[in-house]
């Protein structure tokens, strides 16, 4: 089991390009669809609790997974497994780059990343969206929307966007309203 953590969070490290939200996609594909450690609504719930924790949300995902799987030894393998590539191709690359940051080659490899970046966010982005507004790909539908859901995101998306407030002020506003409506039976 150890080793098989290790493997799943080395192949989240050496392919999650762009950072924790990038990673979701390879994290949900590893840990809910190839070995079922989780559900999706548990994978939901470690992405706001990867969130919520200071520290990147990839190795916050590891360490809440090893824990699961396999308590604090799976914890330190998992995490271990996310962050070794990373370590090694960061100093290799800021060598290279180093060494090589005026080449036009490398200007242009970087900007065709970006893209590909960019759609892994997305994808993750719209997951996490459909299992909370739906449950699930396999419920969407009008009948099977959480419209309390959708109305909490509604309010945070203005409080963000219109009133500009602090984004840690927003996620604990959402889980007080959403705590308070829970009391209510709504």
């Amino acid at each position: 089991m150890l080793f098989q953590l290790f493997l799943s969070f080395l192949q989240v490290g050496l392919f999650s390009f762009g950072g924790g939200y990038a990673a979701m996609p390879l994290i949900q594909a590893q840990v809910v669809e190839s070995h079922a450690w989780l559900s999706m609504q548990e994978f939901t719930d470690l992405i706001t609790i990867s969130e919520m924790t200071p520290g990147p949300i990839a190795v916050n995902s590891a360490t809440f997974v090893g824990i699961r799987v396999a308590g604090l030894p799976g914890a330190f393998v998992a995490t271990m497994g996310c962050i070794l590539p990373a370590c090694i191709f960061v100093t290799i690359i800021a060598k290279l780059y180093l060494k090589y940051r005026s080449m036009s080659v490398l200007q242009d490899i970087l900007s065709c990343i970006r893209p590909a970046v960019v759609a892994m966010i997305a994808s993750a982005g719209i997951s996490i969206l459909v299992s909370a507004f739906w449950g699930g790909m396999q419920n969407i539908s009008f009948a099977d929307t959480r419209w309390i859901m959708l109305v909490i995101f509604a309010v945070c998306i203005v409080m963000l966007k219109k009133f500009k407030l602090s984004p840690i002020l927003v996620m604990f506003s959402a889980g007080v309203m959403k705590l308070l409506l829970s009391f209510a039976g709504i």
